[in-house]
């Protein structure tokens, strides 16, 4: 959840929490016959062969063209050029020419509530799963939650095959202080920390989440805990600076530059500026400051996580109105969110700040950072689960990254934080067969990402556009 920048927006046994941690892929999810997963399959060949495609497989190394991948059962069992793959007796051979395959994103800031114009918050119980496998978006991180338990029956529902959807990462509900929204769990002790990180590793969470006002030593509890029990911290903070966080021993930090207290002078502990926001314009991203907060964070292994497409909705002029989006909202949130977007045009932020923050992510990237990317489908409600994550490698395009580069953002590094890069988020021999298949090509044009037709998850390939059609007019209801 994002913090707004101006007013108008309104366990047991240790042993057996780490199993339960371990963040390994599921068995392969097949959908149950006559279930919601069952009825958008549109390719189920048990050997399927995609050719002719333009093939960014997530490692980051050029783009290839012309190439065949093979899928059979649930694994990619062959990639190479055209001529060079053996097609397997009994395939299903697709001709795609004239399209792009990449990897399924894997969303690593990303919700299943959403948060409409005025703050209303609604759980996603039908459209999230739908837009985020829709979009290509086949695995998420919840990144902090409004229902939790909600969030582990729909984990398990779309595991069992019943329901269309992303593989889920559960992170409990959020950690914080004293001035946080009241979804939140609010910290009065270190002891309090520790008791909310057993409670939730038994329940089955893998990840926690701090929020801006927690304190230090609140946050340094819930973090030793966790990593005693198997489970990782991540955090969108503000009392607590990038800096400090790496100290206390963060796996993961949130949002970027708008939300590091690292460049505020004169910032006392454990306060969360009220300006935060109105130093991301001033900061160099060159400068010595922001390079010992990338070194401090690369030399212990913490990624950052951007969520570009969330925070553009708050900026003056930018192109925030997608006929998609709006088509997907229920009526009235549809109404709200026009006229709060009417609203930010007039007296929004100006766009220099968030150009600083997308050259903050692009620097972290070039000197060496994890970066990965996630939507964050909170806000005023203009950025919704999976189309913001398409808007955001629109975005990286925009800050300078190839589309090689960003693709392996979207992808292969939030499988890397997740622990699951053996297994996901490149497209190559070996790997569980989750890819996407876009028409066109992606690499000559940003918005072929939106151009999504058929998403395989666990080798079975989904009707995207059926999917997303689904979710018409729902957005906000349920």
């Amino acid at each position: 959840m994002i913090r707004f920048p101006f007013k108008a927006a309104a366990c047991g046994l240790a042993s057996l929490c780490m199993l339960f941690a371990t963040a390994l892929p599921a068995e392969a999810q097949r959908p149950a016959p006559g279930s919601e997963a069952a009825a958008y399959i549109a390719v189920d060949a048990g050997t399927v062969v995609l050719q002719g495609v333009t093939l960014l497989d997530g490692t980051g190394a050029p783009a290839a063209r012309d190439r065949t991948v093979v899928i059979e059962g649930n694994r990619i069992t062959a990639v190479g050029a055209a001529g060079d793959v053996a097609i397997p007796d009994g395939a299903e051979v697709m001709d795609l020419s004239g399209h792009t395959v990449m990897p399924g994103m894997v969303g690593l800031h990303n919700h299943l509530f959403y948060m409409a114009a005025g703050g209303r918050m609604h759980p996603m119980s039908y459209t999230g799963q739908r837009l985020y496998l829709g979009s290509g978006v086949t695995s998420i991180r919840t990144t902090g939650s409004l229902a939790t338990y909600a969030e582990l029956n729909l984990k398990d529902e779309i595991e069992r095959g019943l329901q269309p959807g992303p593989r889920i990462h559960i992170t409990a509900p959020y950690m914080t202080g004293d001035e946080s929204l009241n979804i939140m769990t609010r910290f009065r002790s270190p002891e309090q920390a520790r008791r909310f990180v057993r409670y939730w590793a038994a329940e089955g969470a893998t990840w926690l989440k701090a929020y801006t006002t927690i304190s230090g030593e609140d946050l340094a509890a819930a973090i030793d805990e966790a990593h005693r029990v198997g489970l990782k911290v991540t955090g969108h903070l503000c009392s607590i600076s990038f800096t400090e966080a790496v100290e206390l021993g963060i796996d993961n930090i949130e949002h970027g530059l708008g939300t590091n207290s690292d460049y505020v002078p004169g910032k006392a502990k454990d306060e969360c500026p009220a300006d935060l926001w109105d130093h991301a314009e001033a900061v160099d991203v060159e400068g010595p400051e922001v390079a010992s907060t990338f070194d401090a964070m690369i030399e212990n292994d913490v990624a950052m996580t951007s969520t570009l497409a969330v925070y553009e909705l708050f900026v003056q002029g930018r192109p925030t109105r997608d006929a998609r989006t709006l088509a997907a909202m229920a009526p009235s949130v549809r109404e709200d969110y026009l006229a709060a977007k009417a609203q930010i045009d007039e007296i929004g932020r100006p766009e220099a700040g968030f150009l600083n923050a997308m050259a903050y992510e692009k620097a972290f990237h070039d000197r060496g950072g994890i970066l990965a990317a996630g939507v964050d489908p909170t806000g005023n409600g203009g950025a919704l689960a999976g189309y913001g994550d398409q808007r955001n490698y629109e975005l990286f395009i925009e800050a300078g990254f190839s589309p090689e580069e960003a693709v392996q953002v979207l992808s292969a590094n939030g499988a890397r934080v997740l622990d699951v890069i053996d297994d996901l988020g490149t497209v190559e021999a070996g790997k569980i067969a989750d890819l996407v298949v876009l028409r066109g090509d992606l690499t000559a044009d940003p918005a072929v990402i939106r151009e999504v037709t058929i998403v395989f998850k666990d080798g079975i390939g989904y009707d995207s556009p059926a999917m997303l059609g689904d979710v018409t007019g729902r957005v906000g209801i349920n």
